[in-house]
């Protein structure tokens, strides 16, 4: 079976505090588990790595590293880095000022039920699409200014998100697609 480039998001981790994960130790526990080329962007949870697994056992091996290695029950959403370029190509607000948009990927498709009434509530003055199992939300302001936030999707879907703004978003394709590109290690 062949190696796959992934994306891993790791929901709510923080530089310091309760969710504390360093990510240096993180690339070495995550190594150590068996995932290929790790490597992390920021100190906030953002992981690209290649494996053989399929999305879900990677979500629940990286979740097992780091409750075993760093405590903590912290979410984790996998995507494969041509997934991961989708979302960015599905973007309704491309033409829309990047620093006012972000991303929430859901960890599973939501109910319908919950979805439809997610989608009749009234976001004004911001703006809420959904497309594929990811939120994109252009704030009116500021993302910290808003009440539609990743913890309010979360609980009217009733499912994990995780949410990135643009230029995360960009990065992380960006260095998905150079791993790609290079030679197997191995």
């Amino acid at each position: 079976m062949k190696n796959e480039t992934y994306i891993i998001l790791l929901r709510g981790v923080t530089p310091s505090g309760k969710n504390k994960v360093p990510m240096a130790p993180l690339r070495a526990a995550l190594t150590k588990a068996g995932l290929k080329d790790v490597q992390t962007y920021m100190q906030s949870g953002n992981v690209i790595a290649a494996s053989e697994l399929t999305q879900t056992a990677l979500e629940r091996l990286v979740r097992e590293v780091i409750r075993k290695n760093f405590g903590g029950d912290i979410a984790v959403v996998a995507r494969t880095a041509q997934q991961f370029a989708r979302v960015l190509k599905r973007n309704p607000f491309a033409d829309a000022d990047g620093a006012r948009l972000y991303f929430s990927l859901l960890a599973i498709e939501p109910d319908k039920k919950l979805l439809r009434e997610l989608l009749s509530t009234d976001f004004s003055p911001d703006q809420v699409k959904y497309v594929n199992n990811t939120i994109y939300t252009l704030y009116a302001t500021k993302h910290s200014d808003s009440k539609f936030n990743n913890n309010f999707f979360e609980r009217k879907l009733k499912v994990t998100a995780t949410t990135r703004n643009l230029n995360t978003m960009l990065k992380l394709v960006a260095l998905a697609a150079v791993q790609q590109d290079a030679p197997a290690n191995g």
